[in-house]
C-alpha cells in the first residue's frame, strides 16, 4: 500500500533524501505522521512496538526478521502506519527532524526519536542490503569437529563465492546449519513451479532426509 507521503516521495525521491520537504510534502508528511501517532495512541501499544523492535534488532535471524518487519508493524498499527513508522526509523535526519514541528504526544515523539537512534542505522542497513544483495555464483560445504568445553561439537563450514570470485566462510554448529536448510525449505516451497526442481536434487533431498532420521533415531 502507498501512502500520500511516499506517492510524494516516488514523484521526487531526493526530495526526502537529500534535502527539507518541499510545502506539499511538509503537508503530506504532517498527515502521516499523525496517522501514525493516533494509531499508536492506544494504551500499550507504544510497549508493543519498542518490544517488536527490539525481538528484531537482537535476533539471530536478524536480516530475515527485518523483511517482515514492516509487514509486522502493519498487523500491529494498520498498513498505513506500518509503512510510516517504518521510513521514519531510515529516512534522512534532516526529514526526520520535521517530526519535531507536528503536533503530537510528547511520550509519542520520545519514542520515536529514541528508536531512530537505537534501530535505524541497523535496520537501514539491513534493508539496503535486502534490496541489493551480492550475488553468488558457487558454494562449498564442509564438516568439521570442534572441541567446546571438553565438548566434541560438530560444525559446518560454509563458503559461499560471490559473482566477483571473493569467498566469503561461515562457521557454525550443525543445529544452526539444519536450521538453515529447514528455513530455506519452508520459503522456497509454497512459490515452486513443477519444473523447478530435477528429479536428481528431488532423490538427493530425500536420502539426505533419511540419513538425518537414522543417525538421530540410532542416538535417541
Amino acid at each position: 500500500m502507498t501512502t500520500d507521503f511516499q506517492a510524494a516521495a516516488a514523484r521526487n525521491p531526493a526530495a526526502t533524501i537529500r534535502r527539507m520537504l518541499d510545502h506539499e510534502e511538509k503537508f503530506l508528511f504532517k498527515e502521516e505522521i499523525l496517522h501514525l501517532a493516533n494509531a499508536m495512541g492506544e494504551p500499550g501499544v507504544l510497549d508493543n512496538v519498542e518490544d517488536l523492535l527490539t525481538d528484531v534488532i537482537t535476533s539471530p535471524r536478524f536480516d530475515s526478521e527485518v523483511f517482515t518487519l514492516e509487514r509486522s508493524l502493519q498487523v500491529m498499527l494498520g498498513p498505513r502506519a506500518g509503512t510510516t513508522l517504518v521510513g521514519l526509523l531510515t529516512v534522512a535526519p534532516e526529514v526526520f527532524d520535521e517530526v519535531a514541528e507536528v503536533r503530537i504526544p510528547p511520550e509519542v515523539h520520545e519514542r520515536l526519536v529514541a528508536w531512530r537512534a537505537r534501530f535505524g542505522l541497523a535496520i537501514d542497513n539491513a534493508l539496503n542490503f535486502l534490496n541489493n544483495p551480492d550475488g553468488i555464483q558457487g558454494h562449498n560445504f564442509a564438516t568439521q569437529v570442534a572441541h567446546v568445553e571438553e565438548r566434541r561439537v560438530l560444525q559446518g563450514r560454509l563458503t559461499l563465492v560471490r559473482y566477483n570470485n571473493e569467498p566469503q566462510f561461515f562457521v557454525a554448529d550443525a543445529s544452526v546449519f539444519m536450521g538453515l536448510v529447514v528455513d530455506i525449505m519452508e520459503r522456497l516451497g509454497p512459490y515452486l513451479e513443477p519444473d523447478a526442481v530435477d528429479a536428481e536434487t528431488m532423490s538427493r533431498l530425500r536420502d539426505a532426509v533419511q540419513l538425518v532420521e537414522r543417525k538421530t533415531t540410532a542416538r535417541s
